[in-house]
C-alpha cells in the first residue's frame, strides 16, 4: 500500500481540436466553473486538426482565474528546452502562478521527424529528457550566478541568460511507463503522469516502487513525487466494469487508487460537459470524503503536510460581484463533535434598487439542538452544499467579468451569451433538487438509500422545514426569471447605442438575488442536511 498523503485534486484532459476553436476554450472555462483544480490539453504539434497547445494554454489562461493549466504532456522533441522554459515561466507570471509542466520523451516519431524533429531511440529519449530538465531548471534559477551551461548529447545551453523565474515552483510531471523513465521521474521530477488506459494491472505499484527507489537513491523522499493519473470511463446507472457505472462507484474506485497506489490527482479525459459536471460535483467530493475517512481511521497513509495542502489546491474563489472575499471557513473535522460547518453570511450589500422578494418575510426552520453532536460524514454532507454554492458565487463573478469585457469591447455579446448559457446556474444545476441528488450520492457512498431526493426527505422527516423549502422553491423560480432578464439585456445591448447601464443593472439584480438566496439557503439547511441527510 502506497498512500503518500497528498491532498486530492481533480482535473480535465481536453482535446485541443480546431474545428470549433471556441469549443476547448469553453470546456476549460466550464472546468473552472464546476470546481475542478486543473485543465490539461494534449500536445501534438504535428497534428493539423489540433490547435497549438501552448497558444491555446495562453488563451485559456487569460479567460480563467483560478484553475491550473498544463500540457498533458508537452512534446519535448519539438519544443527546445531553453525556449520552453521561458514560455512556461512567462505564462506562469502572466497567470499568477497557475502553470505546470508535463513533459514526455516523445512518440509518433514519423510525425515528429516530418516536422523537423530528430528521431530518437527509447534510451536516447530518456537521456534527452534528463538534459532538458536540467536546462529548464537552470533557466528558472534566475538568482544563480553566470549563464546556463549544459553541454549535453541532445540539448545544449552555452551560457544562456537565466530567467525569468516563474511565479511559483512549477511542477515537472513526466509521462512515464518504462523503467528508465520511471527512474528518471524519481530522480528529477515532481510528478508521475501516466494514463490508466495504457497500464496493466499492477503497473502502478511497480512504477511506484521504481520511482521510490530512485528518489531515495538520489537523496529525495518518495513523497516529493506527486502521483497523477489520466482516467476515462462512462457514467451509467448501474455498474458494468471499472469506471463504468454510477458516480458512487467511480468514487470508490478512485479512492482505492489513492489509498493503495498513491494517486492524488485524477484527470478525466472527456469533452462531454455533463461528464465534467458530474466528475466535479459528485465524484470529486465523494472521493475526498472516502480518503479522508480512511486516513483518519489509520487505515490510509500519511497526513498531508502544510506544503502539500497548498500544492495544486484551488486558488481563492473570486469575490462574487466585486465583494471582498471572506475568510476561509473552518471545515468539518472528522469524528463526532459539535456542528462546525459555518454558513456563508449575507453581507447585506445590495447593488440594485429593485427587490424581487421581501427578505423579511422569509420563514425560519427549527433551532438546532445545542447538545447534539455530528459525525464527520454528516458534517461533510452539510459542507458540500456550501461548496456547491461557492462554485455558483464564482460563476457570478465570471458574469460580472464578462459584462466588463463586453463593455470594454474585448468580448462580443454573442460570446457572452454563449458563455452564460454554459454556466451551471443557467442550466438549473444550482437548484436544490439537483443538488440533493448529487448530495445523496456523496454522503451515501457506502449505503443504500431508498429515497434519493433529499428535498422530499427533509419535508417528510422534519415537517417543520416545509415553509422554508416552499420559500426556497419560489426563490429558485424568481432567480430563473432574473437570469432571463440578464439574457434580454444582452440582446438589447446589441440594438442600442449604449446599453451598458441596463446590462449592468440586470447583472446587479442577479448578484443581489442570488447571493441573498444562497446565504438564506445555507443558513436554513446546512444543519438539517447534517441531521437528516443520511437515513
Amino acid at each position: 500500500m502506497s498512500d503518500y498523503g497528498h491532498s486530492l485534486t481533480f482535473g480535465s484532459f481536453l482535446t485541443p481540436g480546431n474545428a470549433d476553436p471556441a469549443g476547448p476554450v469553453g470546456l476549460a472555462m466550464l472546468s473552472e466553473q464546476v470546481g475542478l483544480d486543473l485543465v490539461t490539453f494534449q500536445d501534438h504539434p504535428y497534428q493539423p486538426a489540433f490547435l497549438d497547445t501552448w497558444t491555446l494554454l495562453s488563451f485559456v489562461a487569460a479567460r480563467t482565474e483560478r484553475v491550473r493549466l498544463a500540457a498533458n504532456v508537452t512534446n519535448l522533441p519539438l519544443r527546445p528546452p531553453a525556449v520552453l522554459a521561458r514560455s512556461v515561466a512567462s505564462l506562469d507570471l502572466l497567470s499568477s502562478g497557475r502553470i505546470e509542466l508535463g513533459l514526455g520523451a516523445g512518440a509518433f516519431w514519423d510525425a515528429i521527424e516530418a516536422m523537423g524533429g530528430r528521431r530518437l531511440t527509447p534510451g536516447q529519449g530518456v537521456r534527452a529528457l534528463e538534459e532538458a530538465i536540467e536546462i529548464i531548471r537552470e533557466i528558472w534559477d534566475a538568482e544563480a550566478r553566470g549563464g546556463v551551461r549544459v553541454d549535453g548529447e541532445f540539448h545544449r545551453a552555452l551560457g544562456a541568460k537565466r530567467g525569468p523565474a516563474p511565479a511559483h515552483d512549477v511542477g515537472i510531471w513526466l509521462g512515464a511507463y518504462k523503467p528508465r523513465m520511471l527512474a528518471l521521474t524519481g530522480r528529477r521530477a515532481d510528478g508521475w503522469l501516466p494514463s490508466l488506459a495504457y497500464l496493466q494491472p499492477g503497473d502502478l505499484a511497480k512504477g511506484n516502487t521504481i520511482i521510490d527507489d530512485a528518489a531515495t537513491e538520489a537523496g529525495r523522499s518518495p513523497e516529493d513525487v506527486r502521483r497523477l493519473l489520466n482516467v476515462n470511463g462512462r457514467f451509467t446507472a448501474t455498474g458494468r466494469g471499472p469506471l463504468d457505472g454510477p458516480a458512487e462507484q467511480w468514487a470508490e474506485e478512485l479512492a482505492d487508487l489513492a489509498l493503495t497506489d498513491g494517486v492524488s490527482t485524477f484527470i478525466l479525459g472527456t469533452d462531454d460537459p455533463d461528464d465534467l459536471r458530474r466528475f466535479a460535483a459528485e465524484v470529486a467530493p465523494a472521493t475526498r470524503e472516502l480518503v479522508a475517512a480512511e486516513r483518519a481511521s489509520g487505515r490510509g497513509g500519511g497526513t498531508p503536510t502544510p506544503t502539500d495542502r497548498a500544492e495544486l489546491s484551488p486558488g481563492p474563489t473570486p469575490a462574487a460581484a466585486g465583494r471582498t472575499a471572506r475568510p476561509a471557513r473552518p471545515r468539518a473535522e472528522l469524528g463526532s463533535r459539535a456542528f462546525a460547518v459555518v454558513p456563508t453570511p449575507d453581507d447585506g450589500v445590495r447593488r440594485s434598487d429593485v427587490r424581487v422578494w421581501d427578505e423579511s418575510a422569509r420563514p425560519s426552520g427549527p433551532a438546532p439542538d445545542p447538545t447534539r453532536t455530528y459525525t464527520a460524514h454528516e458534517q461533510a454532507g452539510a459542507q458540500h452544499l456550501i461548496d456547491v454554492h461557492d462554485g455558483l458565487r464564482s460563476e457570478l463573478a465570471q458574469i460580472q467579468d464578462l459584462i466588463e469585457q463586453v463593455a470594454a469591447g474585448l468580448v462580443d455579446v454573442g460570446t457572452a451569451r454563449s458563455h452564460i448559457n454554459t454556466m451551471t446556474m443557467r442550466q438549473n444545476k444550482w437548484t436544490l433538487g439537483t443538488y440533493c441528488e448529487s448530495y445523496c450520492r456523496v454522503v451515501t457512498t457506502h449505503h443504500t438509500i431508498e429515497d434519493r431526493s433529499l428535498f422530499p426527505h427533509l419535508r417528510r422527516t422534519d415537517p417543520r422545514l416545509t415553509p422554508v423549502i416552499d420559500r426556497l422553491e419560489a426563490e429558485h423560480h424568481a432567480i430563473h426569471d432574473v437570469l432571463e432578464g440578464v439574457d434580454r439585456a444582452l440582446v438589447a445591448f446589441v440594438a442600442t447605442p449604449d446599453g451598458t447601464a441596463e446590462l449592468r443593472a440586470a447583472v446587479d439584480l442577479l448578484s443581489d438575488t442570488l447571493l441573498s438566496h444562497l446565504a438564506y439557503e445555507e443558513r436554513e439547511l446546512v444543519e438539517p442536511i447534517a441531521r437528516l441527510g443520511a437515513h
